[in-house]
């Protein structure tokens, strides 16, 4: 019974609203009447209404923050994102705004951007029940991807076998050891060892972590250059190879 009652008074209130409007198209009762659709669910006639009322006076605060929460019920995020970002440019500190872009920026993934708005929000109120619990849903959604994000494995070294030239050494890094294979035509000797079937138990192996690259490990790598590269000299100035080349 009381449910119905509001219902009557709130029409009875637009009516009302509606037909000043209609009186004066240049006053901000415009606001009012919004505000009355969007209670009883009328976005769309909300949105209709502040659109219109936002050309007589543009840059009206409080009308562009209620016609982006209207564009946000209708759906229409894009809009209503551009509309509340405008708004907070002027009025910074306008809680409104930034309780509408907050669930905005959570539905677009934009956790940093909503946990700002939270935080305006909490700033002046800071048992708002809505803002802490948005806030503290992102806060642990950001802390489980810096957590995954660091138990990423290292990027190995790994040369794929079907770049491995016919007759050319390559060389493999587990732990302290190294050690140089000469190739044969297959390309068949392992690029790099892969850690889970070959490293014992507490062996380092080689990654694109800083960390894990000291001087000792440049030296020997420089070595193994070395040693590749006086293997080429020997493999092109050997008799058969010159036996090759000679016409």
């Amino acid at each position: 019974m009381a449910s119905g009652s509001k219902k009557t008074d709130n029409a009875a209130e637009i009516d009302r609203l509606a037909l000043a409007l209609a009186k004066e198209p240049g006053s901000k009762v415009f606001i009012p009447l919004a505000e009355e659709y969007g209670k009883v669910g009328r976005w769309e006639e909300a949105v209709v209404v502040l659109e219109d009322g936002l050309k007589t006076y543009p840059g009206f605060i409080t009308a562009m923050v209620a016609l982006g929460r209207a564009y946000e019920q209708v759906n229409q995020p894009v809009k209503a994102k551009a509309i509340l970002e405008e708004a907070i440019k002027v009025s910074p500190d306008n809680l409104r705004a930034h309780r509408t872009l907050a669930k905005l920026y959570a539905a677009q993934g934009a956790k940093d951007a909503a946990i700002r708005s939270c935080n305006v929000i909490l700033s002046v109120n800071p048992q708002d029940q809505e803002a802490l619990a948005l806030r503290a849903s992102l806060d642990h959604a950001v802390a489980q991807e810096r957590a995954q994000a660091s138990n990423q494995p290292p990027v190995e070294l790994k040369r794929p076998q079907s770049d491995c030239p016919a007759g050319e050494p390559i060389f493999s890094v587990v732990g302290s050891a190294a050690q140089v294979t000469e190739k044969s035509d297959d390309c068949k000797a392992p690029a790099l060892m892969d850690s889970a079937k070959y490293v014992e138990p507490g062996a380092a192996v080689l990654s694109l972590s800083p960390q894990s690259t000291s001087r000792s490990s440049v030296a020997r790598l420089e070595q193994w250059l070395h040693l590749i590269q006086s293997r080429r000299r020997d493999v092109s100035n050997s008799p058969q190879s010159t036996q090759k080349t000679s016409p």
